[in-house]
């Protein structure tokens, strides 16, 4: 049998498919490229903030001219902002009827199956094209329900206005570090949620998010507000084709659990090999309330990525359940954070992480338990696969325990595919390729259970592509 240390086979770029179909530059408007007040001051005008958004923006400018950036984790020195467009308004205004999106931006999405989606399991979708929300549509009957599911900028200037003010950047404030300055100063497009107490949304609500624009940022907030005793399973996507030149995504996601609520925010993170992916998610979970992250965490030259939970209230809990895959070119940093802040809170972190042709992912974690949270249990697993040797896969947990009484582990493997496990399927008939294929679909499965039906097919054939042509 082979050496699986010693031979390998190289392959051409992974064929990502629909993925990477461009479509023609045709945007209405979009600032020049850089950071300056002045650009600052034209999103703000163009997008008719109140006053207090703008000021907002030019405090977080102000922020982010004076943070450094961070000397840990993956370098990010190919990233230049001076070359970045921070905001580009596609050729449309938001529809509330799919028929009424332009041919070109509807053509990518149904692409990318988001209308039939809709149709077959999501009672909401939005859907962005470059900085700003082209569609979005909530089912009547969960509207009847008094669920709140629009874009970012209704929601801004509308009904719950005051909300938004109240909530915004609260949780992930502008001074958290560098690219959080950043979002603050130039966000555009997102959703807002919010379920009132005791609702349970049985059906989904996603967002899909789509960067087209080469050499843009797309910096999209979102602010979800779960009411006490209500449910909700918010699904967020996102993809863009790839180009020569950097992208970035510095997104914000905020999520505010309350006492005895649950959400579930699951993800699948499928950016372009030119990405940078700088994104930040953070919930509050106040007394009995459930935070559950699901994250599959493919694509981009370099992601940074850690969602964090503040368990706020007595007996909150939390779950985060990730999936990485780092090919050829790519450094994903990623992982989850928690702060226990109240006694019998709960935490479980369990990832998975997947290395080839050099590609390098790396896990950490933050466990923080507070004074005051006796009782409290936090446990982390981490499972890497190399599926060779010029790949990378580092594990880094921190745990900073302020209380005694408490129970807190960390388990970690690093390993390679058994070339015994190999050599058994192959004499079964199964190609070294799809042996290989399968080993990794299993490494995978605990994290595809948890998926979204449409999203967990679309993790697998995403594993295909990437194990396509690969031996080694």
């Amino acid at each position: 049998m082979r050496a699986f240390e010693t031979e390998k086979t190289d392959v051409a770029e992974v064929d990502r498919s629909i993925y990477d179909i461009k479509d023609a530059a045709n945007a209405a408007f979009e600032v020049s490229s850089g950071l300056t007040p002045e650009i600052v001051e034209k999103i703000s005008e163009e997008k008719h903030d109140p006053e207090w958004m703008r000021i907002f923006r030019l405090k977080a400018l102000e922020t982010y001219n004076k943070m450094p950036v961070q000397n840990w984790g993956p370098s990010i020195a190919g990233l230049d902002m001076s070359n970045i467009v921070t905001y580009v308004r596609p050729n449309t205004e938001m529809r509330g009827k799919w028929s009424e999106v332009p041919g070109d931006i509807k053509n990518t999405f149904e692409r990318l199956g988001i209308p039939q989606a809709e149709r077959a399991s999501l009672a909401g979708v939005g859907a962005q094209y470059d900085s700003e929300v082209v569609y979005h549509n909530v089912k009547a009957e969960v509207a009847a329900q008094g669920v709140v599911y629009t874009d970012m900028e209704s929601a801004l200037t509308g009904p719950y206005a005051e909300m938004v003010r109240k909530h915004f950047m609260r949780l992930v404030p502008p001074t958290d570090h560098k690219f959080a300055a950043l979002h603050g100063a130039v966000w555009s497009g997102g959703s807002f949620v919010y379920v009132p107490a005791g609702v349970h949304v049985e059906i989904p609500l996603q967002s899909y998010f789509r960067l087209n624009a080469p050499g843009a940022g797309q910096f999209e907030h979102t602010l979800i507000i779960v009411d006490k005793g209500a449910y909700l399973h918010f699904i967020e996507g996102c993809s863009a084709p790839k180009y020569n030149v950097a992208n970035l995504h510095a997104g914000c996601v905020e999520i505010f659990v309350g006492e005895g609520a649950r959400v579930r925010y699951s993800t699948i993170e499928n950016w372009s090999k030119n990405m940078y992916n700088l994104n930040t998610k953070r919930a509050k979970v106040e007394k009995g309330g459930t935070i559950e992250w699901v994250s599959g965490s493919f694509g981009s030259h370099t992601s940074c990525l850690y969602p964090m939970s503040i368990l706020q209230g007595e007996g909150a809990r939390m779950e985060f359940t990730g999936i990485t895959f780092a090919g050829a070119g790519q450094d994903l940093d990623t992982g989850a954070k928690v702060v226990h802040a109240a006694p019998h809170t709960t935490s479980h972190i369990s990832t998975k992480s997947i290395a080839r042709d050099g590609g390098i992912s790396n896990f950490r974690s933050s466990v923080v338990v507070l004074p005051g949270a006796e009782g409290s249990k936090s446990s982390v697993s981490c499972e890497s696969l190399m599926l060779d040797d010029r790949s990378r896969s580092d594990t880094i947990p921190e745990m900073d325990i302020r209380c005694d009484a408490v129970d807190v582990g960390h388990e970690a493997k690093i390993g390679r595919i058994s070339e015994d496990a190999i050599f058994y399927l192959m004499s079964r008939g199964v190609s070294e390729e799809e042996a290989r294929t399968m080993i990794v679909n299993g490494f995978a499965d605990p994290v595809s259970k948890e998926l979204p039906l449409e999203y967990a097919v679309e993790m697998n054939n995403l594993i295909k592509l990437e194990m396509e042509g690969a031996i080694g």
